[in-house]
């Protein structure tokens, strides 16, 4: 009887340890686009001819990516948010750019600061990945084609990193180091979606290598939706 009563006594309390708790905060979403006004800069041309290897990848002429605007839309724009409070665990899935064709794919990431930071390699041929951070500690390794994977941790905030290839030059990219894990990259039709975001007011910023950063302000309900535009002029 005794036991009985001592179970049922745990159990009102952890009910009323769940009740306090209270239901879970539904995260909120942040959805835009990214646009470009005006006549879009013309794309150059990457010469790879020094490296057969490369320049059999690109049936017609490999385009840099540094600035790319589809209809009106500009892709590979870096969006994130400024601050947000409280700790965010570093997910162990990695993120990833994939040496293919000689171009970073994609051209612009982002990572969480202790989340890895994984290179592949699709391309028969050497590669080397050199990081040149400001903040974190600078990193450089070969990757030969029986090479497929490295992998690197960043350790503090930083935006944004550059990455180039030593081998072929016109080989760049960039990473976004964040300690947490609300930002995207834009896409070809400029659109972007940071999820799970704690109700509150944000500073959300859009930085694109060559066209600079925006800011905007947005507030964000609990489990509601709210909409962050950007416009470049050109």
């Amino acid at each position: 009887m005794q036991t009985m009563s001592f179970i049922r006594s745990c159990g009102l309390a952890a009910a009323a340890m769940v009740a306090l708790a209270g239901p879970a905060m539904a995260g909120g979403t942040i959805t835009g686009k990214i646009k470009f006004d005006g006549t879009a800069p013309k794309r150059a041309t990457l010469d790879m001819a020094a490296d057969p290897v490369c320049a059999a990848a690109h049936p017609s002429p490999a385009l840099a990516d540094d600035v790319v605007v589809n209809d009106g839309a500009l892709q590979y724009a870096f969006v994130y948010l400024k601050s947000v409070p409280g700790t965010h665990a570093a997910p162990g899935e990695p993120s990833v750019i994939n040496q293919q064709g000689c171009q970073y794919i994609p051209h612009i990431a982002g990572v969480q600061i202790g989340q890895p930071m994984k290179f592949t390699n699709s391309d028969q041929t050497l590669h080397n990945v050199h990081g040149m951070p400001k903040v974190n500690t600078p990193f450089n390794f070969a990757m030969p084609k029986f090479v497929k994977q490295k992998e690197t941790k960043f350790t503090a905030e930083e935006l944004m990193v550059a990455v180039k290839c030593d081998v072929h030059p016109w080989m760049a990219g960039y990473i976004g180091v964040l300690p947490h894990p609300f930002f995207a990259v834009s896409g070809a039709d400029g659109s972007f979606k940071i999820e799970n975001i704690p109700a509150g007011e944000y500073d959300v910023v859009v930085w694109q290598e060559k066209l600079g950063a925006k800011e905007a302000k947005v507030k964000v309900d609990e489990g509601g939706s709210a909409t962050a535009d950007f416009n470049y002029a050109g």
